[in-house]
């Protein structure tokens, strides 16, 4: 499909659309662009009319240097509904990306029908999370240019089960669920580098999220998808979420960490669709 752009709150956000249907709109987390999705995109296009986008300060959208709130990603995503005239859609999102959403439809609850949580946070009880995590990843990026592969795998050891990420190091052309490669992960992001400057202005976004005394306002049939094992996101966090979105179910995948769109594959389209198809 054909990267398109729209102009959105002064910016311009790349997307693509697949497949026919009702809407689903899908926001990628830190550090990822929409490429991330193309691994469901396939399933969920045969059903739905799939949307991609890069964030602000993502891939191949522009890169203001600004400091990002939770408020202008929201109306990023508001935007390109008004722009491609979609008055309602499904909404999921990872990582950051379910930040996003959070603060999406707490803002406009009316536009959003099905809302997917993946390996999220409503909130940090303080800075020094984000600012980790930021520093992290500008370490990881400044290291992936010199030493790819081995700077990718040594980051996947947090992001992956043991027994799985040994399958990756053992063979990084191996194609996972015919669908991706470890070798591919990493020319993608050698081709969609983030900046120490957009690690910046999304963390700033970070530290500014809070949703806690919020989620009992979400009416919206939502869906909370978290790892067993994962560190980053942990299963109480999202324990803590289900507890406070009243209309909500939780679902715990297992043997599985922070990655868990990419470990299990073929096991989250499928529940995407069981969850967006009812």
């Amino acid at each position: 499909m054909t990267e398109l752009f729209a102009e959105v709150n002064g910016i311009k956000l790349c997307y693509e659309i697949h497949g026919e249907g009702e809407p689903v709109i899908l926001i990628h987390g830190w550090g990822g662009t929409k490429e991330g999705w193309l691994i469901h995109v396939g399933a969920l296009s045969e059903h739905f009319k799939v949307i991609i986008i890069d964030n602000r300060g993502a891939g191949k959208s522009d890169h203001p240097n600004i400091p990002y709130t939770m408020d202008m990603y929201a109306e990023d995503i508001n935007g390109l509904l008004d722009y491609l005239k979609f008055e309602k859609t499904h909404v999921v999102g990872s990582s950051l990306g379910g930040m996003i959403v959070l603060n999406y439809v707490l803002k406009y609850p009316e536009r959003v029908n099905k809302l997917v949580l993946i390996n999220t946070w409503p909130g940090f009880p303080n800075e020094q999370g984000p600012e980790m995590y930021k520093n992290g990843k500008n370490t990881y990026f400044q290291d992936l240019k010199k030493d790819p592969l081995n700077t990718f795998l040594k980051s996947a050891k947090a992001s992956f089960s043991r027994e799985f990420w040994k399958k990756m190091a053992e063979d990084p052309k191996k194609k996972f669920f015919g669908l991706w490669s470890v070798e591919e992960l990493i020319e993608r992001e050698l081709k969609n580098p983030y900046s120490i400057q957009d690690n910046e202005n999304a963390a700033n976004a970070v530290k500014g999220h809070n949703t806690f005394d919020r989620l009992h306002e979400i009416k919206s049939e939502t869906l909370l998808l978290c790892g067993e094992k994962d560190r980053i996101a942990p299963v109480s966090v999202n324990q803590n979420m289900h507890e406070r979105i009243s209309n909500s179910t939780l679902k715990v995948i297992k043997d599985a960490r922070h990655n868990l769109p990419l470990e299990k594959t073929l096991e989250v389209n499928q529940i995407l669709l069981d969850f967006l198809k009812t």
